[in-house]
């Protein structure tokens, strides 16, 4: 079984380096393009079935493959992204120059702190495990999972069993990673790793 880990495309927020969070901002005119070029491109990918976040920015991005291959989209609220907090919104140099110490203390411990109002990653490590349980029970074919920088860091690193507190794998927008998974062994294979090329 092969699933196809998607990023949602551009936002006017990546471009201006601000956290977005569990902000609902949706794609901006380069990121439906990029959306676009994703779904063509996941022609030659073809699915049974799209699980996405419901957050407009992913879901609008899942919305354009799913109608291109004529495959559903479950909304899966446990692949929304990171919650910020009060530091949604902001760049780091704000968050640095405004809250310094707490987003000092966050880098050092991000398992354990969390913004104000938002999650550790703890938190978000227990998350992604419930999208997979819920995932891994509807899946009966190849598969795309379409979510958010953050959380699919965190996601893909789940699905690899790597250590999440050594290592991020960092994925562009609108960018596609191949897993192959073989869930009789119950192990995922990465394939292909931040897959852009389709947005030349």
């Amino acid at each position: 079984m092969k699933l196809y880990i998607i990023r949602h495309g551009q936002t006017d927020w990546n471009v201006a380096q601000r956290i977005q969070g569990s902000q609902d901002i949706p794609l901006n005119e380069q990121g439906r393009r990029q959306a676009s070029l994703l779904a063509k491109a996941m022609e030659e990918r073809p699915v049974e079935k799209i699980f996405a976040s419901p957050q407009l920015r992913a879901y609008e991005t899942a919305r354009m493959v799913g109608e291109r291959q004529h495959v559903p989209v479950v909304t899966v609220p446990w692949l929304m992204e990171i919650n910020y907090g009060v530091w949604e919104g902001r760049t780091s140099e704000e968050i640095l120059s405004e809250d310094g110490a707490l987003y000092s203390a966050w880098l050092s411990h991000p398992s354990s702190v969390a913004p104000r109002g938002g999650e550790t990653l703890k938190q978000v490590d227990d998350r992604c495990e419930k999208a997979w349980e819920q995932i891994k029970s509807q899946a009966a074919g190849d598969i795309a999972i379409v979510s958010h920088g953050g959380t699919l860091a965190h996601l893909i690193a789940l699905l690899l069993k790597k250590d999440r507190t050594k290592e991020e794998m960092v994925v562009g927008n609108a960018s596609i990673t191949t897993i192959d998974y073989d869930p009789e062994a119950r192990v995922c294979r990465l394939l292909e790793l931040d897959d852009c090329s389709h947005l030349l």
